[in-house]
């Protein structure tokens, strides 16, 4: 998503690292390897994907990342006003998963492209693009409901609420915090936390270190 801010601490890159060293011997045993970051809203998953990437490609493994943010039917702005107005709007069926998923599918099967949503957060639009998969070994998709795609071959987990982020949303400055916002993420933490026991990999909620455990062998 353009004109997203992160805001990238010491532990991220910690257990970026951590997971890199867990992945990266299934990693170069296969030519097109797919990981996804998820957990709830300010956990993590952005900057944790991004020093992920960032990782890799030092160690030589050209990584690409795919934000779930693209594939909302809304425009962000849009999508949360729509939230705000009614918390059922809440759910797995904001976004366009599906799509999601067709684009891991064509990277894990070879192809050299791929068409995709881009959402532009200050223009409060949605657009899209050609993202180009040439050299890519390995492919990221980061957000809220990526745990439940198929298309994975190992799935990351931030195991920290919405009550362990409070100050993380405050100094990304994107919500503001009052009831209202209390109850949509008490339904989203009912959600997403519930897709904990599908990860391979769970980051500790207080970024102290991983739990493998589950395999991370491409499917």
């Amino acid at each position: 998503m353009e004109g997203d801010k992160l805001i990238i601490k010491e532990e991220h890159g910690r257990v970026a690292r951590m997971v890199a060293d867990a992945i990266e011997p299934a990693i170069r045993k296969t030519t097109r390897y797919t990981v996804s970051v998820g957990g709830e809203s300010g956990a993590g998953k952005s900057e944790i994907a991004s020093e992920l990437a960032r990782t890799l490609r030092q160690r030589g493994i050209p990584t690409g990342i795919l934000q779930m943010d693209d594939y909302f039917i809304f425009p962000s702005r849009t999508c949360h006003e729509m939230r705000t107005r009614n918390v059922e709007q809440v759910g797995m069926y904001e976004a366009k998963l599906d799509f999601l998923e067709c684009n891991l599918r064509s990277f894990k099967r070879g192809d050299p492209d791929i068409y995709k949503p881009l959402s532009i957060y200050q223009e409060n639009r949605l657009t899209t693009e050609v993202m180009d998969l040439t050299g890519l070994h390995v492919l990221i998709a980061e957000g809220t409901y990526t745990t439940t795609l198929d298309f994975v071959d190992c799935h990351v987990f931030i195991d920290r609420d919405y009550r362990d982020t409070r100050k993380d949303r405050e100094t990304r400055a994107r919500d503001i915090l009052d009831s209202l916002m209390a109850d949509i993420l008490e339904r989203d933490h009912r959600i997403i936390s519930a897709q904990r026991n599908l990860a391979q990999v769970i980051i500790n909620r207080d970024f102290s270190g991983i739990q493998i455990v589950g395999d991370v062998t491409a499917r």
